[in-house]
C-alpha cells in the first residue's frame, strides 16, 4: 500500500462528494455533524498534522501551540474545499520527506513517531470519505484489501485501546474478527475501564478493546475485509456476528460508543 496515494485519492473523493451536497445535510455516522462540519473537520485535521510534522512537534505544549495557530474556519463551502486541498498537499509534502521512525508528537502515547501520523491519516481520510458518501446518499466506494486490513489493524492497535493511567481495566470477552475473502483473523479482547478523573472528579465507565494475547473466542465477527473494517470503525457494514450473549453485549456497548 502507498499511504500517500491513498490519502490523496480519498481526500479528493471526499471533497468531490461534499462539493455537491447541501452543507446542512446531517452526517449519519457522526450525528453531531452536518456536511459542512465534516468538510471542515478533515481540512482542519490535515492542516494540524502537517504542522506537527513540519514544526517537529514533540510535546503537548508544541501541539497546543499548533492548535492556537490553526486557520480560521471559512464561512463558505468553496473556502473549506480550498483549505482541505491545501491541507492535504501540506500533509503529503511532509509525509513524503520524513521516515516513519522519526520522532513526532501524537495523542497516542505508545507511538510518538511519523509512522503513527501516516497510519492514522490514511485511516482518517478513508473513513471520512465513507462518511461523506453516506451523508450524500451515494454508493460507498469499496475499500481495497490492503486499506481494509490496515484500517482493522489500526483500530485494533489504537482506536479502541486508550485508557488513562488512573483507569482500572476489566476484560469481558475475547472476540475473533475474520475477513472471509482473504482468510485473515484478528483476536480482540473487549472490556471496559472505570475510574474517576483526578482533576475533573468525573466518573468514567468506558468500553475498551485491545489485541488479545490468547484464549478461545466467545464471539465472532465475519465478513469481507472491507465490511469487517467498516464495522470495527462503527460504520454500516454487512457482517455475521455470533457468540455468547455476554460477549455480544460487550460488543454492542463498544460499538455504541462510536468512533468519530
Amino acid at each position: 500500500m502507498d499511504p500517500s496515494a491513498v490519502i490523496a485519492a480519498e481526500s479528493l473523493r471526499f471533497s468531490e462528494v461534499l462539493a455537491d451536497t447541501s452543507p446542512q445535510t446531517r452526517c449519519p455516522t457522526c450525528p453531531e455533524w452536518n456536511a459542512d462540519d465534516l468538510l471542515w473537520h478533515l481540512a482542519e485535521v490535515q492542516h494540524f498534522w502537517a504542522e506537527v510534522l513540519a514544526r517537529d512537534a514533540r510535546t503537548d505544549a508544541d501541539a497546543e501551540a499548533i492548535e492556537a495557530d490553526a486557520p480560521a474556519r471559512p464561512e463558505d463551502t468553496q473556502g473549506k474545499l480550498d483549505l482541505r486541498a491545501r491541507g492535504t498537499e501540506l500533509l503529503l509534502d511532509q509525509l513524503d520527506r520524513l521516515d516513519d521512525a522519526e520522532p513526532r508528537w501524537s495523542w497516542w502515547e505508545p507511538d510518538q513517531t511519523v509512522g503513527f501520523t501516516r497510519r492514522m491519516q490514511t485511516c482518517e481520510a478513508t473513513i471520512h470519505r465513507v462518511d461523506a458518501e453516506l451523508t450524500a446518499g451515494v454508493p460507498v466506494t469499496p475499500l481495497t484489501e490492503d486499506v481494509a486490513v490496515a484500517a482493522i489493524d489500526h483500530c485494533a492497535d489504537v482506536m479502541w485501546g486508550w485508557m488513562p493511567e488512573w483507569g482500572d481495566y476489566e476484560p469481558l470477552a475475547t472476540v475473533e474478527l475474520r475477513a472471509t475473502d482473504i482468510d485473515r483473523k484478528w483476536l480482540i479482547e473487549v472490556g471496559h475501564w472505570t475510574g474517576t478523573g483526578p482533576e475533573s472528579g468525573k466518573s468514567f465507565d468506558w468500553p475498551r478493546a485491545i489485541r488479545a494475547l490468547g484464549g478461545d473466542p466467545s464471539a465472532s465477527v465475519e465478513g469481507p475485509a472491507q465490511d469487517v473494517a467498516l464495522w470495527f470503525w462503527t460504520r454500516p457494514a454487512s457482517v455475521d456476528i455470533s457468540g455468547e450473549q455476554s460477549a455480544l453485549r460487550a460488543l454492542d456497548r463498544l460499538l455504541a460508543h462510536g468512533i468519530q
